[in-house]
């Protein structure tokens, strides 16, 4: 059975993870939290999941790297220097960084990237995400990673096509942009739906998760996936086969 260690073990998607571990057949090889001894977690482990914060992205990924194993990363709020800390790691290890787990979600962003490869930029492209009060980031990895989807489909940079956080006179829409929208609230897991708005139609993608174990389950699978792997960077849609 694989051994598969969380760092962030104590959090909502850590205590998921663990019982989907479980479920899937495999060994919960342990967790840990801030402050820690992720170097011991990694060497009793096949794999790892890191859902825990970008400050600890560096030494999780130095101590997967040290230990030899494959880590997933479902971290959110990474920035460029953070993205750039996984290429340099995926030159000795297997690493599968994504903004969400959930295999559906995965599909929707393929979809996604298809309307907006057949689409052209008559039909404006809107990101709308809500979420539990809870969350601290926004927007959303999930939306992030839908609005690269839908800039890949456009061929186009989503850092130099964004419009968000609109207010007071911002004047007309920018050809081609994507917006993004972001809601707060209750205890909702995650609803996100892409919007292609042309005239005097609408296309509609969306996905809503019931509950977070289906992050969890997918965590798993990615997980569990990249152990044959060769050391690269990775994504959610590998292991689906898109």
């Amino acid at each position: 059975m694989t051994q598969i260690g969380i760092i962030g073990s104590h959090g909502r998607m850590g205590q998921a993870i663990a019982q989907a571990i479980e479920t899937a057949g495999h060994t919960f090889a342990g967790g840990v939290d801030r402050n820690g001894d992720v170097m011991e977690l990694a060497v009793s482990s096949d794999a790892m999941v890191d859902f825990s914060s970008p400050q600890a992205l560096n030494a999780n990924l130095a101590a997967a790297r040290k230990a030899g194993i494959p880590i997933l990363v479902g971290t959110t709020g990474l920035d460029q220097s953070h993205h750039a800390m996984i290429d340099r790691a995926a030159e000795d290890i297997a690493i599968l960084q994504t903004g969400n787990t959930s295999l559906g979600v995965t599909l929707l962003a393929h979809l996604v990237e298809e309307a907006a490869r057949r689409l052209d930029d008559d039909w404006d492209i809107e990101i709308v995400e809500m979420h539990h009060r809870m969350k601290v980031d926004a927007p959303s990895g999930t939306a992030l990673l839908l609005g690269e989807a839908a800039a890949k489909g456009r061929h186009i940079e989503l850092t130099d096509n964004t419009e968000s956080g609109r207010d007071g006179h911002t004047g007309k829409r920018k050809t081609g942009a994507i917006g993004f929208a972001a809601l707060r609230g209750g205890t909702i897991a995650g609803d996100h739906s892409v919007l292609f708005a042309g005239e005097q139609e609408r296309i509609t993608l969306s996905h809503s998760a019931e509950n977070r174990m289906i992050f969890a389950h997918g965590a798993v699978k990615g997980a569990s996936w990249l152990l044959d792997k060769p050391a690269g960077r990775y994504t959610m849609a590998q292991v689906l086969g898109l």
